[in-house]
């Protein structure tokens, strides 16, 4: 059932990834309700995540090149802020868009799955419930576009 709940995240995950302004759209549609943003522990269970998640990503040996030269401090700070304001907290998300930010990476879509298996996985961690999990990763999803950009 997990196997197959990967699989259905990660496909999900993969369709709605549109590009930050269709984010920036959901995003702007997901802070008039903050349920999800509660759900994932404000402020501070955001940055529990975000911490944990950056701690997986960088530990994993598919994704750890990929942010060899990263300030990670700061990739950490940005993510949360963009956590934040995918689940209607009241952070501003003020990173490049995610075009510009991936450009410069050869980032198929085996890769891409990578993050999402590890973003899974820090959710779990946290103890983050399934439906939560599941509604930030339709929230952020539509980025999966400005991300892959080996075709």
């Amino acid at each position: 059932m997990k196997k197959l709940t990967l699989t259905f995240l990660t496909c999900v995950f993969a369709f709605s990834f549109a590009g930050i302004a269709n984010a920036q759209t959901t995003m702007s549609s997901a802070a008039k309700d903050n349920s999800l943003y509660i759900a994932l522990g404000e402020q501070s269970g955001i940055t529990q995540l975000s911490d944990d998640f950056v701690t997986r990503l960088v530990a994993d040996k598919r994704l750890a090149p990929f942010f060899e030269k990263t300030n990670l401090p700061n990739f950490k700070l940005q993510l949360a802020d963009q956590f934040c304001t995918v689940s209607g907290g009241p952070c501003v998300y003020k990173g490049a868009d995610m075009k510009s930010a991936h450009a410069n990476f050869d980032i198929a879509k085996a890769d891409f799955n990578a993050l999402v298996e590890v973003l899974q996985q820090s959710m779990d961690a946290k103890a983050i419930p399934f439906k939560d999990q599941n509604k930030l990763l339709a929230l952020l999803a539509p980025m999966h576009r400005e991300v892959i950009t080996v075709k």
